[in-house]
């Protein structure tokens, strides 16, 4: 339990700097902690039902540790609005006390006014004073001074109704914001104590993992050999696409000299896929990512990297599986564990979806962005539904996170 407080302690003491990273507006942050709150939501109930009905395993550590990431994007979030919301109050406080020393002002010059007149109020007084006068000239000036003297006492008096209404409606919202303030402070700590509830279970779960060291290693040479299994199909399918279109554009005497030799229509697909990337759609309509691209440690086993070729999304069971773009459907393979894959070809792109216990596509179909292509499978033993998602640029592997959108 220490080495979990002291992991908070050292994310609260990062915060302060993760935050002047990147300047948000209010909306934004609202936007972002939704976004977090909903995912953290997801995984709570995913890992709920994984544990009524599923024995213990990476699967769901994963999910756990997806949830702990999450939980620590929503404390920055909340650090973040309330440190907007001091710069508010601070901002607030200065100008109530501006407001507040112009509307004194604007009380003793009115009161003055008020002094003035209660000494000339006097018809006679004024009038004698206006016929004194020397000419025509000066008399109609001094019954232009009345006049334009009662109209600045009548403004004064509405500027002073005009401060003090904005006054009090500042005052208002000073109020406003203190109350935010409160419930986020409050907020920031019952996220802190569930966070540290979270990392205390992944400790324990982690612990207990390791005394399955060795099924863990059989578990792990066996997802390496089927994503291996999935690599080769992918390269064949690379290989036999680039042949054809090769093909294609040899009878049609086109040239040859990109990979694929696109078509027109091919190359405009490719154009906007490339043109999209970071708005592409999610795969499923909701989900998080538990497995990064690239290489990562282990979540149990010491020392031992793995490589992930794409992105794994978890999400809930039965979860309908869509095209992120238009293109055509190269391939759907069998792949090992009774689930399939299907591969479909964006121009010079390509989009891999895997782990699907049913499909909807055939080879050869053409699909439009968000096109349903099946069904994400579901591991019964760990009651873990992911989907693997992957996208190549001809060859080259990309990571799918840095293609598709941030909030999901």
């Amino acid at each position: 339990m220490k080495a979990v407080f002291g992991s908070i302690l050292g994310f609260l003491l990062l915060m302060p700097f993760l935050a002047g990273l990147h300047a948000q507006t209010r909306d934004e942050l609202e936007q972002e902690k939704q976004k977090l709150e909903q995912e953290i939501r997801l995984t709570s109930r995913m890992l709920r039902e994984a544990r009524e009905t599923a024995e213990e395993g990476v699967g769901q550590l994963n999910i756990l540790n997806s949830q702990i990431s999450r939980r620590q994007e929503l404390l920055g979030t909340i650090q973040n609005e309330v440190r907007m919301i001091n710069r508010r109050i601070a901002t607030l406080g200065r100008s109530i006390e501006e407001m507040e020393k112009d509307l004194e002002e604007l009380k003793e010059s009115y009161a003055s006014m008020i002094r003035h007149a209660a000494r000339n109020q006097d018809a006679n007084r004024r009038l004698m004073f206006i016929f004194s006068s020397k000419d025509v000239n000066q008399a109609y000036l001094r019954l232009r001074y009345f006049q334009q003297y009662g109209r600045h006492r009548r403004k004064q008096a509405d500027r002073i109704q005009e401060t003090q209404a904005r006054l009090e409606e500042q005052v208002a919202t000073l109020e406003a914001e203190r109350e935010r303030q409160q419930e986020l402070l409050h907020r920031q700590r019952d996220e802190v104590r569930a966070l540290a509830r979270e990392q205390s279970e992944q400790e324990q779960s982690v612990e207990r993992l390791r005394d399955r060291e060795e099924e863990l290693q059989r578990q792990l040479a066996q997802q390496e050999r089927e994503a291996q299994a999935l690599q080769d199909e992918i390269r064949r399918v690379i290989a036999e696409e680039r042949r054809r279109a090769q093909e294609r554009a040899e009878a049609e005497g086109r040239e040859t000299t990109d990979m694929f030799a696109m078509t027109p229509e091919e190359r405009l697909i490719s154009e906007n896929f490339a043109g999209n990337r970071g708005k592409l759609p999610w795969p499923v309509a909701r989900g998080v990512i538990t497995s990064n691209f690239g290489q990562q440690a282990h979540p149990v086993l010491p020392g031992i990297q793995i490589s992930n070729n794409g992105i794994d999304i978890s999400t809930a069971e039965s979860e309908p599986v869509r095209a992120i773009f238009e293109g055509t459907v190269s391939r759907v393979i069998s792949v090992p564990g009774g689930f399939y894959a299907v591969i479909i070809r964006h121009g010079e792109y390509l989009s891999v979806y895997s782990n699907l216990s049913d499909v909807f596509v055939r080879n050869g179909q053409s699909v439009d962005i968000r096109h349903e292509i099946g069904i994400v499978g579901t591991n019964r033993r760990e009651a873990k539904t992911t989907l693997h998602l992957e996208i190549w640029k001809g060859n080259e592997k990309q990571n799918p996170a840095a293609w598709i959108a941030r909030g999901g």
